[in-house]
């Protein structure tokens, strides 16, 4: 069982590293690759050697792929400066990851409204 003070520390250093690297990523890295990215989550392993970065790409799939590679490539200078500004002794290996969740409840509420339109119609009708 993971000891209380351990998780909040973990939760701690996973604000700290969004913020850090939505900080970078928005205004200090000049990749054309990277266009506008929001850094969603963090999700830092217990062990906190690790960490995958959830982002959220603006655009089609085309310029979601452009911008992952511009990620990928700005990978080891994203970590060192995360090392520098939090002053870690080793920054976490970093991952980045395509959320897709805002994506996908969208599509879900247009999905229910679709759901709705058709059951008052199908009221409407049997009511006539």
């Amino acid at each position: 069982m993971e000891k209380r003070a351990a998780k909040h520390h973990r939760g701690r250093l996973g604000e700290a590293l969004r913020e850090e690297i939505e900080t970078l990523v928005e205004g200090e890295l000049e990749d054309p690759r990277i266009g506008l990215v929001n850094v969603t989550g963090v999700q830092l392993a217990d062990d906190g050697r690790s960490a995958q970065v959830l982002v959220e790409i603006q655009g089609d799939d085309e310029e979601a792929g452009r911008s992952m590679e511009g990620l990928e490539a700005a990978k080891a200078y994203i970590r060192h400066e995360i090392a520098d500004r939090l002053r870690l002794r080793r920054a976490p290996e970093l991952f980045f990851r395509l959320d897709r969740s805002e994506h996908a409840k969208t599509r879900v509420e247009e999905l229910l409204q679709r759901a709705k339109r058709r059951s008052r119609s199908r009221n409407e009708r049997d009511a006539k």
